[in-house]
Formats: C-alpha cells, sequence, structure tokens
C-alpha cells in the first residue's frame, strides 16, 4: 500500500542506501581480523575496533542524509545481496531492509555503541585481553545490524543468533571467575529458550506462507485462519521475551552484569535487549490479525515492567538496580508494542530516547566503579559528587530522564505510552471499556516507583554522607574523576538525554518519521484527559523522589543490609525467579534427562552391548575347534563329507 499513513512498498535501494551492506561488513571484518591477528594487534588493535564502529555510524549518516531527502513513501529501500536457500517452491534471499524503523536502530547502534567502543578504550586499558574485547564488541555491533537491516526472518535470525553469541561472550570475558562463566551460560540457555519460539514462528510461516519474507508475510498474515495468525504471534512473543529478558524469561538479566561495564551499556541500551521491541513492532501485521496475542504481548509488558521496578527498589548492587531499570524500561515498551498501532511509533521512541539515558547511567556507574576500586555496592558510596562532579553532573541527566521530568528526553516517550494504555478499550480483541483504567493504571503507577528507586540509586549513590570504605576489609577508598576518553562519552550521552526527545517531538516528526514503516500513529481516547494524566504523572514522580531524598539523601543509610519485611526479602532475591526455575524447569528437567540417559544405557546400549556379548561369546566357543594339530583339521574334514553324503543319501531314497 502506498500513500499517506499507509506502510510503504519497498523500491530498489539506490545511492547510499545500496551501500547499507558496509554498516554490517566493516565491524564484522574487523572482529575476525582482530581474532585471527592474535597479539600481534594488541597496542593498537582497540582503536580498529573503534574506527570499524565509526565507520558504520558514518555511512549510516549518510544514508539517513539520502531518506531525508526522499519522499516518505520513497523511503523504503530493499536489496538483495545474494540468493542463500533455494529449495524448490522455498526459497530465501539474504536480503536487507532499510527503511525509517531500520535507520532508527541503526543510528542508535552505532552512535551510542561508537560512544561505548571510545569508553571502553580507557575503561579496559589494564586489561591484557583488550584487543580481544573489541573484536566481541565489534561483533556485537555487526550482529545487531543484521538483524535490524534483515528482509526476512531467516536473515534476522543470524543477527538474533549473532547477538546471542556476542553476549556470552562478553558477559563471561573474565570467565577465569566461576561465577562470571556460569551468568554467561545462564544467559546463554534461557535465550536458546526464547530462540526455539522464534524458530517455531518461522516454521509456521512456512507452513502458511511458503516464505519467511517480511513483506509476504505482513502481505499474507490476514488471509489465514486467526488461530494460525495468533500462534505466530505467540511464538513471535515467546523469542521477544528471551531477548529483550521479559517475564518469564527475564532471570539472566541481572546476572549479565558479569561482564565488563561497556558490555553493560551496549547491551541494555542499544543492542540485545531492544531486539524483541524491534521484532513485535516489526511483526505488526501479525499482531493486527491476532488480537489475543497482541494483548498477551500488553500483559507481558505491564507485568515486567512492575517485576523490573520492585526488583530494582531492594538492590544494593549499582548495575543491578539498572539491569532492572532496564527490564521495567523494556516492559513499557512492549506495552507500548502490544497495544497496536496507537503505541508502535510510542514504542520506538522511548527505545531510542532510552538508548541514550540508559547507556549514560552505565557508563557513570562504570566511572563510580573506576574510582571506587570496582566496588558496585552503593551502601559504600554518598557523597561522590563532591570527587566526581563530571559523572555526577552527567548521571543526573540521566536520572531526570528516567523519571520523565520536563523537559528531559524520558517525559517525551515514557509519557506517550502511558497515556496510549490509558487508551486501550479492547481486551483479546473485544470491547473492554475497563482495559485502559487496567493497563494505564499499571503503566502510571510504575512511573511512581521507577522515580524511588532510581532516585534511591542516585541519592545513595551522590548525596548524603560519604562511606568510602571496602566492603572487605573496611579499608577508606579514595574516589576520583575518570579520564576524558570516559567522561566525554558520558557527556555527549548527557546532551542526547537532555535534549534529543524534544527535538524529535517538534511537529510530532519521531512518528511521522516512523509511518513508511508502520503506518500512521492512530490517536487514542483515553479514559482520563491528557493533561490529568501528565498531571498524575508528575506528582507520583514528585512523591516516589521525595520519599527516596528522605530516606536516603536526608536520612543515614546503613553499611549492612538491613532486614526488611517478606517483600523487601523476595525483590532482593529477585521474587525468587531463580527458585521458580529451577523448580518447574530445572529440576524436571534434569530427572528428565536422567530418565532418557538410563534408558539410552539399559535399552539402547543394552541392546548393542548384548549382541557384542554373544558374537564374543560364539567366537570363545568356535575357538575350542581351532587347535592348531593337522590330525585335527583332518577329522572335521572326514566327518563333513561323510555328513554331505548322508545327507545325499537321505534325499535320494
Amino acid at each position: 500500500m502506498e500513500g499517506h499513513g499507509a506502510i510503504a512498498e519497498p523500491v530498489a535501494a539506490t545511492g547510499a542506501a545500496s551501500f547499507a551492506w558496509l554498516m554490517i561488513a566493516i565491524p564484522l571484518a574487523s572482529a575476525f581480523f582482530l581474532l585471527l591477528a592474535g597479539r600481534h594487534t594488541d597496542k593498537w588493535g582497540h582503536w580498529l575496533g573503534v574506527l570499524a564502529s565509526w565507520s558504520s555510524f558514518f555511512v549510516g549518516v549518510a544514508i539517513l542524509v539520502q531518506m531525508l531527502g526522499t519522499a516518505p513513501e520513497g523511503r523504503r529501500f530493499a536489496s538483495t545481496l545474494f540468493s542463500w536457500i533455494p529449495a524448490g517452491e522455498f526459497s530465501v534471499d539474504f536480503g536487507l531492509m532499510v527503511d525509517p524503523l531500520s535507520m532508527t536502530f541503526v543510528m542508535l547502534v552505532t552512535l551510542v555503541g561508537s560512544l561505548i567502543h571510545v569508553y571502553a578504550v580507557a575503561y579496559m586499558e589494564h586489561d591484557k585481553d583488550r584487543r580481544r574485547f573489541f573484536a566481541y564488541l565489534n561483533l556485537f555491533i555487526a550482529a545487531m545490524l543484521t538483524l535490524v537491516l534483515g528482509d526476512s526472518y531467516a536473515v534476522l535470525f543470524i543477527g538474533w543468533e549473532g547477538v546471542g553469541l556476542a553476549s556470552y561472550l562478553l558477559i563471561g570475558f573474565w570467565n577465569y571467575v566461576p561465577d562470571y562463566a556460569k551468568a554467561a551460560k545462564k544467559a546463554f540457555v534461557m535465550n536458546r529458550v526464547g530462540d526455539m519460539g522464534l524458530l517455531l514462528a518461522m516454521m509456521a510461516m512456512v507452513a502458511n506462507f511458503k516464505t519467511v519474507n517480511m513483506e509476504a508475510v505482513a502481505h499474507g498474515v490476514a488471509e489465514i485462519p486467526v488461530a494460525q495468525a495468533t500462534m505466530i504471534g505467540i511464538f513471535l512473543l515467546v523469542g521477544a521475551c528471551g531477548k529483550s529478558a521479559q517475564f518469564p524469561l527475564q532471570a539472566w538479566l541481572g546476572d549479565a552484569m558479569a561482564g565488563p561495564t561497556p558490555v553493560s551499556a551496549l547491551i541494555h541500551a542499544a543492542t540485545m535487549v531492544t531486539a524483541g521491541v524491534y521484532l513485535v513492532v516489526r511483526s505488526g501485521a501479525v499482531y493486527q490479525a491476532a488480537p489475543v496475542a497482541a494483548t498477551i504481548v500488553a500483559i507481558i509488558g505491564a507485568i515486567t515492567l512492575l517485576f523490573g521496578a520492585i526488583v530494582g527498589a531492594a538492590k544494593d548492587d549499582m548495575k543491578k538496580v539498572l539491569a532492572a531499570s532496564t527490564m521495567s524500561q523494556i516492559g513499557y515498551m512492549m506495552l507500548g508494542a502490544g497495544l497496536g498501532p496507537i503505541g508502535w511509533a510510542f514504542a520506538i521512541f522511548h527505545l531510542f530516547t532510552h538508548g541514550f539515558f540508559k547507556a549514560l547511567m552505565f557508563l557513570g556507574a562504570g566511572s563510580v566503579m573506576h574510582g571506587m576500586g570496582d566496588q558496585v555496592n552503593m551502601r559504600r558510596f554518598g557523597a561522590l559528587r563532591t570527587a566526581m562532579k563530571v559523572t555526577w553532573l552527567t548521571f543526573m541527566m540521566g536520572w531526570l530522564a528516567i523519571l520523565g521530568v520536563p523537559p528531559f528526553s524520558g517525559f517525551w516517550s515514557k509519557d506517550k505510552i502511558i497515556e496510549a494504555a490509558f487508551s486501550m478499550d479492547t481486551f483479546a480483541g473485544t470491547p473492554a471499556p475497563w482495559a485502559g483504567w487496567v493497563f494505564g493504571g499499571i503503566a502510571l503507577f510504575g512511573a511512581g516507583l521507577t522515580a524511588f528507586y532510581m532516585s534511591r540509586l542516585f541519592f545513595m549513590t551522590f548525596h548524603g554522607t560519604a562511606r568510602w570504605t571496602t566492603e572487605a576489609e573496611g579499608a577508606p577508598v579514595h574516589p576520583h574523576e575518570s579520564g576524558p576518553l570516559m567522561t566525554i562519552p558520558m557527556i555527549i550521552l548527557a546532551v542526547g538525554a537532555v535534549f534529543i526527545g524534544g527535538l524529535l517531538s517538534i511537529g510530532d516528526f519521531f512518528s511521522v518519521w516512523l509511518t513508511p514503516s508502520i503506518g500512521a500513529a492512530e490517536h487514542g481516547h483515553p479514559v482520563l484527559p491528557i493533561p490529568v494524566i501528565m498531571a498524575a504523572s508528575l506528582i507520583l514522580v514528585a512523591l516516589g523522589a521525595a520519599l527516596a531524598w528522605m530516606k536516603y539523601g536526608k536520612g543515614e543509610v546503613a553499611t549492612a543490609v538491613p532486614a526488611g519485611n517478606a517483600l523487601v526479602h523476595a525483590a532482593r532475591n529477585d521474587l525468587f525467579q531463580d527458585t521458580i526455575n529451577e523448580t518447574l524447569v530445572v529440576t524436571p528437567g534434569t530427572a528428565l534427562v536422567a530418565m532418557a540417559s538410563g534408558g539410552d544405557k539399559r535399552a539402547v546400549d543394552g541392546v548393542v552391548d548384548g549382541v557384542a556379548a554373544s558374537a564374543k561369546g560364539l567366537g570363545r566357543l568356535v575357538s575350542i575347534t581351532q587347535t592348531g594339530n593337522a590330525r585335527t583339521y583332518a577329522s572335521y574334514i572326514l566327518g563333513g563329507v561323510l555328513l554331505s553324503l548322508a545327507v545325499i543319501i537321505g534325499f535320494q531314497l
């Protein structure tokens, strides 16, 4: 379909768009070179990694300029690189789709990712394997760009698995620490569970459409039974839950903090966890044809945004608070994505602004760790604004943005999702006047809870009294500001956290920009007036921040973990999600494996071993006749002849 408000038909890539493949090829080539060249590149390999990432960014800028100079209906460019899977009637080409949706992710991934690369040069300065670290970072960038640029679910799946591999390598980068290796394995295994959902979705697409091309699926999904579309939508959601750490596949995210802090920023802000939101929005036609599946997406988002906020309110590990925050904010995006066309643009808008302020806060956390001897326990921080002024001021910009304080970026994006949630008037495809109150109320309450736990983090770290001692010996720590290679990327991201949301909201620019990819954003009718929703959101944010100030900014913070009520205890233990997984999945799975192994050993191996033993026994019996005596063999021959004669005579008679 073409025209204003409709999804535009793709056209053949020309100009800069025809070189989109370079954005993938450059960091991928850099990654392989750094891995194969080995120690010979240790002194300068990190700079090659930085150059590769920035090169992808500048190619992306050239394509963006071309797209902005093209009429909206001509902003979707398709290119086929080569025939990949020819199999009779079914074939898959390795092709790219360069459109406003994919380019939004390209700019986020390459710009924020490149700033993280620069930051990592200083952060990893004393690591003997810094060159290998940058190879993995480049692999991560290349995989994520493959994911968002692929024109079919098969090409997307290559990037999908690529970011899974890169995250495993980076989370477990310091794998000589057993807990870090375990965390990497946990992330890898839980993501494979989600990946099975995406594979099943592709199988269902082949069964229904004989293709996995995104355009063909979007055009054909309205023609298949609703039950089939619902099945595809649910399978896609399973994949999205694994990659974006949504309930119930979110347990890996907190453990992923085992990796170096630049990895945390890359995973949580610009790459891996945003992939699930991209998948759902890119598959919007499927969810329009399957309202039940779309409602389940919204439910999962609502559950996860509260889950992450509750967990974040009880953690003392600075990075794990930010991880829980990511889980919660992605929950907001999934809620928006599940609302349909009214929420798709807002989900991507919040994803984009979130990428800046969440990367900023993770890099700020790394700066604090750098100045505090790699400590992450906020109960050992306090008053760091006096020793780390740049980190304090830039982190403040990220904090105000995630709280949704105007005019910071989060205000323009997250409040749009809250308004859209209050506009929800159907549930699983049936009229439901109450749905807006429920989903809007959850989103609104989540905003207040976000203000509390993020203010708790900010005040415990930068305000109050100094508690600068180590956990082990209680020895004093002398914090200091980070160098320019770390602070300059933070300053640039802080500028984005302050201004980018407001700039992209001028004239509803961002929603109009995405129209050729996802259609025009629908305008809802909230159950409450929009000014009332905005006022309620700001009041809850102010109350949450004030409560955190009274408890953690103005009041004394104990260095020892105080006893808490049952909810606090549960939140500190991630609401016992690991225990639930162990009970419901791991233990039965282990028992099933044990049964299968026992059956394999006793039945399959038993039959094979029995045949071998029988053959061995028969061989021993026959060996008795092998004496080596010529007379004995002659008697065997004579006996055989006599037996043969007897048989012949018997037949004659």
